[in-house]
Parts: structure tokens; sequence; C-alpha cells
């Protein structure tokens, strides 16, 4: 039986403002749950975005399983290579959820991470629980800054960083950055790249473009939080102070 809107609780919230409030995933995430039928109240399918909810009254599942608000926890990770950032892998590879719950995370909480890093990347990235949050972090037209550090198989010539500064065209994409240093660490030349927007590998396809190879991909900072954040940690939970720098870097 599907449910419409429901109409007795015309004071309640929006079922998948609620869903995303109790750690289940982004606003968009959530909503296409919604839709494909996988979240009941009172036992109903609700496939319908206009629904609301009251959650001290009614009863919210997703895929059978009891879906209950939970404290908000944010925590900044130092990603490993070989680490997969979500939740559940067919093949079993190692998951982020798994890792941080091995270094201290909360294993009762449904948290996933604010963006991505590659399999092969590492470096910073935050997990929550707090849909809001990744929502508003996440999405493009916040510019949320990331810095990285990107090892090379030879240095970048003048012209490649220019390029990089313009943008370059992969697969009908725009992939630029907004700033690129280059240094060297010991023999091996690398850049600091700043990004302004995400895309899938954009470094990576990026650099390779212009015929750059990366040999090592790391994240040094996500807006104001930096690598010294950690205090030399693998994860740690962040203070309200530091999620509020974070809102104001928006």
């Amino acid at each position: 039986m599907e449910l419409e809107t429901p109409m007795n609780v015309p004071a309640g919230i929006r079922l998948q403002k609620f869903l995303a409030a109790a750690g289940v995933g982004s606003r968009r995430h959530c909503e296409e749950l919604i839709v494909a039928g996988r979240v009941r109240v009172d036992g109903a399918v609700v496939a319908q975005l206009g629904a609301r909810v009251d959650p001290d009254r009614q009863k919210v599942e997703l895929d059978g399983r009891p879906v209950r608000a939970e404290p908000h926890r944010t925590y900044l990770a130092d990603k490993p290579r070989g680490i997969l950032c979500t939740s559940f892998d067919p093949e079993g590879r190692p998951t982020i959820v798994e890792w941080a719950a091995q270094m201290g995370a909360d294993p009762n909480l449904r948290l996933y991470t604010i963006g991505r890093l590659d399999y092969d990347s590492e470096g910073l990235i935050l997990l929550t629980n707090d849909g809001a949050l990744a929502q508003a972090i996440a999405h493009p037209r916040h510019h949320v800054e990331k810095e990285y550090r990107a090892w090379l198989d030879r240095p970048a010539a003048r012209e490649e960083i220019e390029a990089m500064l313009a943008g370059v065209e992969d697969n009908g994409e725009t992939l630029r950055a907004l700033d690129v240093v280059a240094e060297r660490a010991g023999a091996r030349p690398v850049l600091r790249i700043v990004l302004g927007e995400g895309r899938n590998r954009h470094i990576r396809r990026m650099l390779a473009v212009l015929g750059l190879r990366v040999r090592r991909l790391r994240r040094i900072r996500i807006g104001p939080l930096a690598e010294s954040d950690l205090r030399g940690q693998p994860l740690r939970e962040l203070a309200p102070s530091e999620l509020d720098r974070l809102d104001a870097a928006r």
C-alpha cells in the first residue's frame, strides 16, 4: 500500500528532512530512497516527497529497520590509501566507515563521508551523521576550498600550471584549479593544488590531460581545517567551535 501525503500530521517535518537529520544521508540521497519506495511510515510505503512525519508519534523505517534521530557528530579523519569512501563494498574491500570505527568513531552511528577521496588517494576527509551539514559543505555552490599535494612523475612546466588555472577540457567537463604552487619533496616534484569544487577524480584527470602522472595524492586542507587539526590522531571528533569555522567558510 502506498501512503499519500499524511493529512494527520500537518505540523510534522518533511520526511526527507527527518531522514537526513537522523543520519541516513544527505537530503538528496534521502529523497532518492523515498522515491525508490524503501521508506515506510507506520508500516505503509511513502513514495511522495511532499510527505510529512511526526517522529514522536509515528514509526519510520528504512528497508524494514527503524530510523531514529541520533545526536549529530562529525569527525575529521586522515584516510589512508586503500580505503573506500563508502559504508559497504560487495567485494569485501575495507571501507572508511569500518576503518573509522576501528579508529574510535562511535560504531552505532550512521556515518558517511562529506565528499569523497579515491581509493588510491589519502588525507583529510569529514565523516558525519548530520545530513544538513553534509549537504551544506558538499554542494558545489558553496565552494568550500580543498587543498592537495600531488607527487608527480616529472616537474610541471609553467605553461601547464597556467593551463590548470585557466581550465582544461576532459569528457565535456572543464577542470580547473584555483591555485597551483610548484614545490619539491626530496627528489620527487610536487604540486600544491587548491580546488573550489571537486569533480570525479578531478586532479588526476586534469593532470592526465596535460601528460602528468600522479604518483601520490594527499588532501591537506578542507576549508579552514588543516592536517594540524588532527592533533596527531588518525581521527578526531570536531568541537562545535570547529564546526562553526567550517560553516563560516561556506
